[in-house]
């Protein structure tokens, strides 16, 4: 990953002294293009007073028209959400407001399990037939031509609200109000689909609706559209009313979170309260939520956030089993070296699988596609990929061939298939790999002042707030950090805390999920990049820094190390020239698993420069090409060996080779493939099954027929080591081996000997 500061203008002195600003918040006031006095104006002073005329969105006057007329001629209205946070608040926000002018409204969140997402026929077929006289989606619409057209057919007309990417062809409906429709003059074209919904009922009451920002802002975080332009005033004035809510549902949601009322921020809405009503959605039907929110007893409030809490509670859990049972997947089959992933179980639950998927990809670093099977046998998944690699345009021209439905973007997809396919999906999407041509960048603000850090200064960084998509949360630099403590904290020992000093300040600097940040690593530590935060412990309140990212470079040592031994740690630091292997197959998996900059991965046997910071990643096939990889004139070489191409990581016991034996003996006819289901029941993973069956193929204890598999009846004893790949591949696992665990001190030796002689 790079690191670039972000550049911006600076501000004038007038208006630094017009704004009372301190110098932190002039430069992150600048460095977001917020340097004018119209501009910072807008961002400290801006209400919901200062909002655009709603009559400038897309068809808004035709559409508030047809609504009041429904209303005033008593005819039956229904909102069809959506079951995410963002669709469930614009449910309420509609619900609410309709409500307050009389209207018979009533409601419909489609099922993510039975009806999918967006407009759906048996749904619309469903309202038409109960008496609905007219649709009004929320957060959705734009996708259904079919399903519009045939309730204008029943003499039902729809407004279509949404917010989602405008197709060639859109629905006949009676009105369409979209942020971002083509040509329209309204001023901001990011709102979600509970802004959308928030616009049109300020038409509908002529009244800036104060009451209904806390929905509005709760689907904007949730749904992470812009919080800068009119999304700012959504989301500040939305905290602000949510911090004195007098909503039951919100207040009982809020109490079971265990936040308190005047201290919720930006940051608890999209950790605690968005996913508490995503949850809904992916295990029970969103009609709860949207009945919590618009709650008017407490006692039923508290009923159903406790309700919301459990399903919170088993979303996590689930979560938890499904990633497990992926890794678990992922040894069993030998995928380690995959450049993709296709995970598939038919137990798998629905809901959980897009979540289960970014935690794949956060582990493994490979485009994942995490996929079950529903009640009609449809198998359903939901895709996420790493940066460089754009999963829909791998995946769109797959579609025709093995999708029923597909759609998504750069970095998230969601599709259904037929169960037979998924084997032509795994194989079609491998072969769609290529690898990022540059690794990810990141961008942080400036080197962070420790001179007069405190909690003051925290207030300072919250005035340019709040914090999400366009402006997002300030990441400050602490270079060459002098690192005077540092222990690992968690059930599992999985986070890290660090006491960084500088200019005679100290702080403590936190990370999440860092274990591989040994003590061993901290001296390599060059820049670390951290957003600040309060950490309030028994009532006192004090500065600490969450780790975003670490830039490494070789530690400054009196006397310099010509090479390092790091085979013990498992983390790639990348400060290195170049990263050399030996076995071109280990390309893209050094690039995805290390986020490596490709251009500084070389093979040994085409290196040629000298002078260089090089790191040995990959292991030697033996001693020869080793010794070969030495006559290189390095500045610096780490040892690392992290990667082999080994077909096996252990040669497998000889009760493994019966037990294969005899299972294709039992089992004829099979195709290698086929194993990969039996391993399990043999106690042993994919590779070592293939393995074991190419010894016995070489030895001719088994043949291939037509791609089957067979035992061969009364085949010619002979010991394993007959097998030259037997004897090949234990030869080579024991000069890798030998390689991983010598004695440091005698692999420094023997290495800076062979240097040495060149």
């Amino acid at each position: 990953m790079d690191w670039k500061q972000r550049s911006g203008k600076e501000l004038a002195p007038e208006l630094i002294e017009k704004y009372q600003l301190s110098e932190i918040e002039a430069k992150l006031l600048a460095q977001r293009n917020l340097n004018t006095d119209e501009q910072l104006d807008f961002w400290f002073n801006a209400t919901e007073e200062d909002l655009a005329e709603p009559t400038l969105m897309h068809d808004m006057t035709k559409a508030v028209e047809r609504i009041n007329l429904a209303i005033d001629n008593g005819e039956k209205i229904t909102i069809y959400g959506d079951y995410d946070a963002d669709g469930i608040t614009a449910t309420s926000i509609m619900m609410e407001t309709l409500t307050i002018l009389g209207a018979d409204v009533h409601f419909y969140i489609p099922d993510r399990f039975r009806d999918g997402y967006g407009p759906n026929m048996a749904a619309y077929q469903k309202i038409v037939a109960d008496g609905t006289k007219l649709i009004i989606t929320v957060d959705n619409g734009i996708t259904g031509v079919n399903e519009v057209a045939y309730a204008k057919e029943h003499g039902v007309d729809t407004i279509i609200t949404d917010h989602h990417k405008i197709q060639e062809e859109v629905p006949d409906s009676y009105a369409i109000v979209h942020c971002n429709y083509p040509g329209q003059s309204y001023p901001f074209d990011d709102y979600c689909g509970a802004g959308v919904a928030y616009t049109i009922c300020r038409e509908l009451m002529q009244d800036p609706m104060t009451e209904l920002l806390d929905l509005a802002m709760i689907g904007t975080i949730g749904d992470m559209v812009k919080v800068s332009g009119e999304g700012h005033i959504i989301v500040k004035q939305g905290l602000r009313v949510i911090n004195q809510t007098e909503r039951p549902g919100l207040r009982c949601l809020i109490k079971n979170a265990g936040l308190s009322f005047g201290q919720i921020n930006e940051t608890d809405i999209g950790f605690n309260i968005a996913p508490r009503l995503n949850a809904v959605g992916r295990l029970d039907n969103a009609e709860l939520a949207v009945d919590l929110l618009l709650s008017e007893s407490e006692e039923e409030a508290q009923e159903i956030a406790d309700r919301v809490e459990k399903l919170n509670d088993q979303r996590k859990e689930l979560t938890e089993q499904v990633f497990k049972s992926c890794l678990e997947q992922i040894k069993t089959n030998s995928w380690q070296t995959k450049k993709t992933l296709v995970i598939y179980d038919p137990n798998f639950h629905e809901g959980v699988l897009g979540l289960v998927a970014n935690k794949i990809v956060e582990h493994v670093r490979k485009p994942t596609i995490v996929l079950t099977k529903n009640d009609a046998g449809i198998v359903k998944g939901s895709g996420r990929s790493i940066a460089g690699f754009n999963l829909f345009e791998a995946l769109d021209p797959m579609k025709k061939e093995l999708f029923l439905k597909f759609g998504g973007h750069d970095f998230a997809c969601g599709l259904s298939m037929e169960e037979s396919k998924v084997d032509d999906l795994r194989q079609s999407f491998e072969k769609s790999y290529q690898t990022p041509a540059s690794s990810m960048t990141e961008y942080y603000d400036f080197e962070l002042p420790f001179s007069g850090l405190s909690t003051k200064t925290m207030a300072e960084i919250k005035r340019v707030g709040p914090f999400g998509t366009d402006n997002e949360e300030p990441i400050f630099s602490i270079s060459h950090p002098e690192i005077c403590s540092c222990f690992f904290m968690g059930k599992d020992k999985n986070h890290i805390k660090l006491t960084v000093a500088k200019d005679n300040t100290k702080l403590e600097v936190v990370g999440f999920n860092k274990k591989y940040l040994t003590r061993t690593l901290l001296p390599y530590i060059d820049q670390l990049f951290i957003q600040l935060g309060e950490n309030c412990y028994r009532k006192q309140v004090k500065l600490q820094g969450i780790m975003k990212g670490i830039v490494f470079a070789a530690p400054q040592l009196s006397v310099a190390q010509d090479v390092v031994d790091l085979r013990q740690e498992k983390y790639v630091m990348g400060f290195a020239d170049k990263y050399l292997l030996f076995d071109e197959k280990n390309k893209a998996v050094a690039a995805n698993r290390y986020d490596l900059d490709p251009s500084k991965i070389t093979l040994v046997n085409e290196y040629d420069d000298e002078g260089e910071v090089a790191v040995f990643l990959d292991a030697p096939h033996n001693q020869n090409e080793f010794d070969l990889a030495l006559n290189n004139h390095f500045g610096q070489l780490y040892l690392r060996f992290l990667l082999d191409q080994l077909p096996v990581e252990n040669i497998p016991a000889k009760s493994a080779f019966e037990q294969v034996l005899k299972y294709v003996y039992q089992h004829p006819g099979l195709a290698a493939e086929d194993y990969r289901q039996v391993a399990p029941y043999l106690g042993l993973d994919y590779n070592s099954i293939l393995f074991i069956l190419r010894v016995f193929f070489e030895l001719k204890f088994i043949k291939m027929d037509q791609d089957k598999i067979y035992g061969i009846k009364n085949p010619l004893k002979q010991p394993l080591t007959a097998s030259k790949y037997f004897s090949a591949t234990s030869s080579q696992i024991n000069f890798v081996q030998q390689l991983r665990k010598m004695a440091s001190s005698k692999l420094l030796m023997y290495v800076n000997e062979q240097l040495k002689l060149h």
